[in-house]
């Protein structure tokens, strides 16, 4: 079978239907790009290397992936957001014969990527395009290892995909070991984060948050990961990795989660559907 020709990704503004995408080179590295939405840095990929990720809230979540056990076993993945697949392209790299589905609701931004990056092909990886929750709707009771959600409108989640409903469904779709892995853009006071781990506290028993030690102190705007399961989660493994992570970052849980979401209402559908629908979802962002 004649090998399929890699893709040589270049420079440019392309018009989808999220709006503006644009591919760029990130710094001197030929091998580094960025995909901008709407301006708005989604993505960074090395097509030198996959285990490369740029993006401080990816390399929390392949933290966490990398430490279930056993490691380097092959994971069934679904990407909430797939944007250039950075993630995916990680864990299939790490974690040969793993197959894994990536969302995204911008058709024409799922077909750049494909041209742009060496993506593995199905089932390896898998790119639908779709509306995240109605997506996760069609996927079986725990066929699951890891549900990642980072999905965003500008720098917002969108409210049906951050409600008590939306993450009951989430762990309908895990094994009882599986993992959940939600990207969280938030400024001091942090009322996005808290509510986003009151919400899914009423779902899973076991939950905490890797951020950035700014975000946490009220010093700056960026990303956090809150990480749950219905399964005990490797706090102390990652209490390690956060103490060496490039950018000071905390594993919080426990009491300090306690303290963290105090006073924080969970999100609910009926809520949301009383607000209206909110922002339209695009796929996965870095909001620095």
């Amino acid at each position: 079978m004649p090998r399929r020709p890699v893709p040589r990704p270049e420079p440019g503004t392309w018009s989808t239907a999220s709006g503006v995408v644009e591919l760029a080179r990130d710094g001197s590295d030929e091998h580094a790009w960025t995909v901008f939405v709407n301006g708005v840095a989604s993505s960074s990929v090395h097509t030198g290397d996959p285990t490369v990720l740029e993006f401080e809230y990816l390399r929390w979540m392949a933290d966490v992936l990398d430490e279930r056990d056993p490691a380097g076993a092959p994971l069934d993945v679904v990407h909430l957001g797939a944007a250039g697949c950075a993630l995916a392209r990680y864990v299939d790299a790490t974690r040969p014969g793993s197959r894994q589905v990536a969302v995204e609701v911008d058709e024409d931004l799922a077909r750049l990527v494909r041209e742009w990056f060496d993506l593995p092909r199905a089932p390896a990886l898998r790119l639908q395009v779709g509306d995240a929750r109605e997506r996760l709707a069609t996927r079986r009771e725990g066929s699951a290892d890891a549900v990642v959600r980072d999905v965003f409108a500008k720098d917002v989640t969108p409210r049906h995909v951050r409600t008590a409903e939306f993450v009951a469904d989430v762990a309908r779709v895990l094994r009882p070991d599986g993992t959940y892995l939600a990207n969280v853009a938030d400024r001091p006071p942090l009322t996005r984060l808290r509510r986003e781990v009151a919400t899914t506290a009423t779902v899973f028993e076991h939950v905490g948050v890797l951020a950035e030690t700014g975000l946490l102190r009220g010093r700056r705007y960026a990303n956090a990961v809150v990480v749950a399961s219905p399964a005990p989660l490797a706090a102390d493994r990652l209490v390690r990795r956060a103490a060496r992570a490039p950018v000071p970052t905390r594993w919080v849980d426990g009491d300090d989660l306690v303290a963290l979401v105090a006073g924080a209402a969970p999100e609910h559908d009926a809520v949301a559907d009383a607000e209206g629908p909110g922002p339209q979802p695009r796929s996965s962002g870095r909001h620095p």
